[in-house]
């Protein structure tokens, strides 16, 4: 069904009707939703999924319901009164057979057809929206813009602006779901997948994994976090950002969670989380030699173990290496690194891995070893 006609007063969770038909198509939304218990709709899709999720509630108990009146009318009008009783035959009109088995055929129709324009209505964004990568990994979410600074944990959007997630994930399927927009799409390791929404008014609203993921899979949470037009131009230009009255606790809840400020770049969080857990008194970031192997382009190199397989320097490799040292040890160094397994948060390890990316902008160049992508596995000699 095509959402109605309504304004969105900013700040507020009512829907303002601006005609008498529509205060009425408002007050049965609000009472479907209510009863269903769904929360509020903050996206500009959200209102004509919901209603396309009522007309079919609707109609099925609709069906239910005639359904038991024709059969419980059957019981009483058509029940044995006699031990030698014999029902008679019922012949059914051939026409009205047709009728039926064409009228449920062009019901089903009607939910494919509403249904497949809802799916390309949020398969096409617009041409302006902006676009956010959202990488997903155990147990996070990271979020990244174009030019811009980036956030874990809390995603930062703009209200009435478009906007386009390009989600992929780390290491297992995650899946990005945000209730009150009614968007739901899976992060895939090694590809990208792309949903959008237009949130309609400031506020905060809850990120949820909805695909299990791990023993921490109920612990992936974050928010979005939309911000008025200029307070979100604020905040991408690195100014702070007017925040909406309701989302400090909810921030502060994201933050205890992550482990990091969500408003800073990934690689400064990263060089901060190394230097705070000791990093550097092994590992030097100019190409000097250390007690461990320098950071200096070393994301996207080939290093030798003491085994003598060769192993891609990728995120997969380096998470291991914080948690499990001794499982890999690099020929030529001693194995006296920690493990910081239970020390140390996801995101602080997803912006170590970013600030380790920034310093290898050539991936592959240390002493001459070819570029590597993130999804490479191990190579074994």
């Amino acid at each position: 069904m095509i959402a109605p006609a309504m304004s969105f007063a900013p700040g507020q969770g009512q829907v303002e009707p601006r005609h008498p038909w529509d205060a009425l198509v408002a007050a049965l939304n609000e009472f479907y939703r209510r009863a269903l218990g769904l929360p509020e709709q903050a996206s500009t899709i959200a209102p004509s999924i919901d209603h396309l999720h009522y007309f079919q509630i609707t109609i099925m108990f609709a069906v239910a319901g005639l359904v038991g009146a024709v059969t419980l009318f059957f019981v009483l009008r058509y029940r044995r009164r006699a031990e030698d009783q014999v029902g008679r035959r019922v012949d059914v009109p051939h026409a009205f057979e047709i009728g039926l088995y064409t009228g449920l055929f062009g019901l089903f129709m009607l939910f494919w057809v509403v249904g497949f324009r809802q799916f390309t209505d949020l398969e096409l964004p617009p041409d302006d929206a902006i676009d956010v990568y959202v990488t997903a990994k155990q147990w996070v979410w990271k979020f990244a813009y174009e030019g811009g600074p980036a956030s874990v944990g809390v995603l930062y959007v703009p209200a009435d602006r478009p906007v386009r997630l390009r989600l992929t994930s780390r290491d297992v399927i995650h899946s990005f779901f945000v209730p009150a927009f009614r968007i739901k799409r899976d992060a895939v390791p090694g590809t990208y997948t792309a949903i959008w929404f237009e949130a309609t008014r400031p506020g905060r609203y809850p990120v949820l994994c909805a695909e299990l993921c791990g023993v921490g899979h109920s612990h992936m949470r974050a928010e979005v976090v939309v911000l008025t037009p200029h307070a979100f131009d604020a905040w991408l230009a690195g100014r702070p950002a007017l925040l909406p009255p309701d989302t400090a606790a909810g921030t502060a809840y994201v933050d205890r969670l992550s482990g990091l400020e969500p408003m800073s770049r990934l690689a400064e969080l990263g060089r901060a989380a190394a230097a705070r857990h000791g990093c550097f008194e092994c590992h030097t970031v100019d190409g000097s030699p250390g007690n461990g192997p320098t950071w200096l382009n070393l994301f996207g190199a080939r290093e030798t173990m003491e085994t003598g397989e060769v192993i891609y320097v990728n995120p997969a490799y380096i998470t291991q290496s914080m948690m499990d040292p001794t499982a890999e040890i690099v020929a030529g160094f001693p194995p006296i690194m920690p493990s910081f397994q239970g020390r140390i948060t996801p995101a602080e390890v997803a912006a170590i891995i970013e600030y380790m990316k920034a310093l290898s902008p050539a991936p592959g160049l240390r002493r001459g070893r070819e570029a590597v992508p993130d999804s490479a596995v191990l190579l074994r000699d």
